[in-house]
């Protein structure tokens, strides 16, 4: 039941922060680059001063959720690095999705409807 292609080594991370635009607000920070793929990747990073690793996992989950539900209101081709801060922690689904949507339409990939 995997639906999301992920970012998975060290070097297309780097490629994405390198080459990449980012943009940022309250609870994240988004990367993004167009890639000759036509498939939308995403990787995630959330740092140790978060919290623990449930703490950490939590905020991956729901990143990832955000992701997954609004993939359809975004453009193809994209390799997207989300960065979680630390203030994402303890936030409510709602919250890290509006901080999410909020990223998409400043990178200008937020397909409107």
């Amino acid at each position: 039941m995997k639906n999301i292609d992920s970012l998975k080594n060290y070097g297309e991370f780097k490629n994405v922060y390198d080459n990449g635009k980012s943009y940022a607000n309250k609870y994240l920070v988004m990367y993004v680059i167009r890639n000759e793929e036509n498939r939308q990747r995403l990787g995630i990073s959330v740092s140790k001063k978060v919290g623990n690793s449930v703490v950490r996992h939590r905020v991956t989950r729901l990143i990832r959720e955000s992701f997954r539900l609004n993939k359809s209101l975004l453009s193809s081709s994209l390799s997207i690095v989300v960065v979680g801060r630390t203030t994402a922690k303890g936030r409510s689904y709602k919250e890290i999705e509006s901080a999410f949507i909020h990223l998409c339409r400043l990178h200008g990939i937020c397909i409107d409807k």
